[in-house]
């Protein structure tokens, strides 16, 4: 979380835990799962719902043992990737899109006071929200509770799929159309996510700005 205490230390320590875990069930398939299994995901549905509970209970240890890492925390949004089918995890307000056929689709859910007002009041719109001072405030973060929600999804990809998954230092500056236009043109992957960084940092993004752009094509 940009402009919080160590919040750096907190991404770091996240992706330490998500991706530790994901390699070790990848190769050893006799483990407990500390928080239980979801029966209406996959196996690695549940395996990315696992890892990113203990990236959170990580983050959370750390703050709690280390006075200078007290109220770290961070975003996470992750794509576990299985042949065409594909687990989608985020908390927090870091997004994946989906490019397909040309329209440009949102598959995470933001973890954010707007977003909240926006799910319960069908009357309000995105753009009353727009300017709120209150539109980016948190409601959901990796580290900040002992156990925290995890918003998990699953699709199947078809081939030519592309998919970014991004901070909200991009998406909070460039719409829907200016993602869509710069992914519709994707042929390398990497030129891709700097460009989209590069237009943010122009359109004066003032937050960290990452972006992964994922290209799906299916096997001849």
């Amino acid at each position: 979380m940009g402009g919080h205490e160590a919040g750096e230390v907190a991404s770091r320590l996240a992706i330490e835990a998500i991706t530790g875990f994901i390699r070790r069930s990848a190769a050893d398939t006799d483990f407990s799962w500390p928080y239980g299994l979801d029966g209406n995901l996959s196996y690695d549905g549940n395996r990315l719902r696992t890892a990113i509970h203990l990236a959170n209970r990580r983050i959370f240890r750390a703050a709690e043992s280390n006075d200078d890492y007290s109220g770290m925390g961070t975003t996470i949004v992750s794509l576990l990737v299985n042949g065409a089918r594909v687990a989608i995890g985020n908390v927090g307000d870091s997004r994946l899109y989906l490019l397909r056929r040309g329209k440009l689709e949102q598959l995470t859910l933001d973890d954010s006071w707007a977003a909240t007002i926006l799910a319960h009041d069908p009357r309000v719109k995105p753009a009353d929200l727009a300017h709120h001072p209150m539109r980016n405030v948190l409601t959901n973060v990796l580290g900040a509770r002992e156990q925290v929600d995890v918003h998990l999804a699953e699709r199947d990809l078809e081939s030519g799929d592309v998919m970014l998954l991004c901070s909200d230092g991009l998406h909070g500056v460039l719409d829907l159309d200016q993602l869509r236009i710069i992914l519709q043109n994707t042929t390398d992957v990497d030129a891709t996510a700097r460009s989209l960084v590069a237009t943010a940092i122009e359109n004066g993004a003032r937050d960290n700005v990452t972006a992964l752009v994922v290209r799906y094509e299916a096997d001849q």
